[in-house]
């Protein structure tokens, strides 16, 4: 398998209305179509919330990367919701989260997962993927912008020392 599918239509939700964390996942993972095909959704909303209990998946800077493992899950699947507004979200800098990333997996871990996640929070680490993210105009705009940077995130070539790797505008 493959990751190079992540961040094709269907994975923005560009206006999250909920500043609770779990009504926020619950918004992402009901509206993103790219989880449509996912079999059991409601048994993957279970495992999102689930983790989430766990322990808090915000990572700082305005971003959280949460996520789940269910049996109607054919491939590693990653949606965006962004809220404008903020999410109480308990990150470790306490500030709230404005991008909120959901990966939906298989039952059994993957290296596909393993890449996606660690390519997402490389290229989120940079403040200009994140401004450029925050900016976009229409989900369209922000998953171009996103798939920019990921797909820059997944490319052998790492950029020279001194520039921002993955960053979606070059």
């Amino acid at each position: 398998m493959s990751i190079h599918h992540c961040f094709e239509r269907g994975t923005v939700v560009a206006d999250l209305h909920g500043t609770d964390k779990y009504e926020a996942l619950r918004q992402v993972i009901h509206q993103a179509p790219v989880f449509k095909e996912i079999s059991s959704i409601d048994s993957f909303e279970k495992a999102v919330i689930e983790r989430e209990k766990l322990q808090s998946t915000g990572l700082g800077h305005e971003v959280a990367v949460a996520h789940g493992r269910a049996a109607g899950v054919k491939r590693v699947l990653i949606a965006l919701g962004v809220s404008r507004e903020g999410i109480a979200y308990e990150s470790p800098d306490g500030q709230p989260v404005r991008l909120l990333f959901v990966i939906a997996s298989p039952p059994q871990v993957s290296l596909d997962y393993l890449q996606a996640l660690s390519t997402l929070v490389r290229c989120l680490r940079h403040s200009q993927v994140r401004n450029d993210l925050l900016t976009g105009n229409d989900p369209a705009d922000i998953e171009a912008r996103l798939r920019a940077a990921f797909a820059a995130g997944l490319s052998p070539v790492y950029p020279l020392a001194g520039r921002e790797p993955c960053s979606a505008t070059g």
